[in-house]
């Protein structure tokens, strides 16, 4: 991905367990994406023009067991699993293998618990780095996640069977959405002294938060686009937890344990309407478990979703790197003739790459603050 401005990008392909590089084959087409919250992708399109490199794409592209590292120049800005592989030719007789990858988390989706496991009274991010522990320790299980000492604040007791067979991206999620939770992801970069490419977990209580000032972004200027939308859908100020049934008595009517109705009693005194949501919790049986996401529920969900975007060209001050960061909208324009300066912060971003006559972009997706 050679381009006329701006750094190029080189897409390596390695074994996912050793992270040897296997290959570096050129992509058009490229688009990609990383969030807090939720697993990213890669999409592109790998050409074929003859035999040589059909070759060599099919011994590097292998689903499920090869790693994607995308760099643009010394750095690292996306790594991931690639899971689908598609090769196709046309009736002109071109070839090409469209390629799909999921960040390294998405990995988790495809890992259970494989024992019990238990951790009593001991900090949240502990019981977080238990569980990427143990996955990491079954035969083949290891692909090399890292992460840090750093604490929460927050003690938790939590008991996890293996009989749930519950994937461990959702014991993490569901950890993190208790009531005074945290955020996580897989941080991908290069590392300053080695040089090596590191995956770390990455973890932030309340939330994820990096760099020490804002990044500002005009309009006119370098931000080009942006909507701003207020979504009352998923809007609640009265929030119900439901969870399973401790119920072992097969004569008896089995019935879910259900959280305490958490009512947010200011909304309605203001005159609010009754909104009401709820929320399912499959092999949570404990009730103050459930009053606690029963409270996160309502917690987030108090006020209208905002749902910032904003596309920016790319200038050396923003990088995936920068996910957690904050920036600073100041917009000009006949929504806001009186001008908006407004707080934000980036918890995912889709980047474009410049291809002939296109511009490097990025899309922020941002959350008020």
């Amino acid at each position: 991905m050679t381009t006329a401005t701006g750094p190029a990008y080189r897409a390596l392909f390695c074994d996912l367990r050793t992270d040897q590089v296997v290959d570096s084959l050129p992509l058009t087409g490229v688009e990609f994406d990383d969030y807090i919250g939720k697993a990213g992708s890669l999409r592109a399109t790998v050409p074929l023009p003859d035999q040589a490199m059909a070759q060599r794409a099919r011994t590097a592209l292998q689903p499920g067991r090869t790693a994607v590292w995308l760099e643009r120049g010394s750095e690292i800005w996306w790594g991931g699993i690639l899971w689908t592989c598609t090769p196709s030719g046309d009736e002109q007789g071109r070839m090409t293998a469209e390629i799909q990858a999921g960040t390294f988390d998405s990995y988790l989706d495809h890992r259970i618990l494989n024992d019990g496991l238990e951790g009593k009274g001991v900090d949240q991010f502990d019981i977080a780095r238990s569980l990427i522990d143990h996955i990491q320790a079954q035969p083949g299980g290891d692909i090399g996640i890292e992460y840090g000492t750093e604490v929460s604040g927050v003690r938790r007791t939590r008991k996890y069977a293996w009989t749930d067979v519950a994937r461990i991206r959702e014991l993490l999620d569901s950890l993190a959405a208790l009531q005074d939770g945290f955020e996580w992801r897989i941080h991908c970069y290069r590392d300053p002294v080695s040089a090596r490419r590191v995956k770390r977990l990455q973890l932030g209580h309340p939330r994820i938060l990096t760099g020490a000032t804002d990044i500002v972004l005009d309009r006119p200027g370098p931000l080009l686009s942006y909507s701003l939308p207020s979504d009352a859908t998923l809007q609640a100020n009265v929030w119900v937890a439901r969870g399973e049934s401790v119920n072992r008595n097969q004569a008896r009517e089995s019935l879910p344990t259900m959280s305490e109705r958490m009512e947010a009693t200011s909304d309605l005194a203001e005159g609010w309407p009754r909104l009401e949501g709820t929320s399912d919790h499959s092999s949570v049986t404990d009730r103050n478990t459930l009053n606690s996401l029963a409270e996160a529920g309502l917690h987030r969900s108090r006020s209208p979703q905002l749902i910032p975007e904003a596309t920016i060209r790319l200038d050396g001050r923003m990088t995936p790197a920068l996910i957690g960061a904050t920036v600073r909208l100041r917009i000009t324009d006949l929504w806001h003739p009186e001008g908006l300066s407004a707080r934000y912060r980036v918890v995912g971003m889709t980047v474009s790459p410049p291809e002939r006559a296109k511009a490097e972009t990025a899309k922020l997706y941002l959350e008020g603050i």
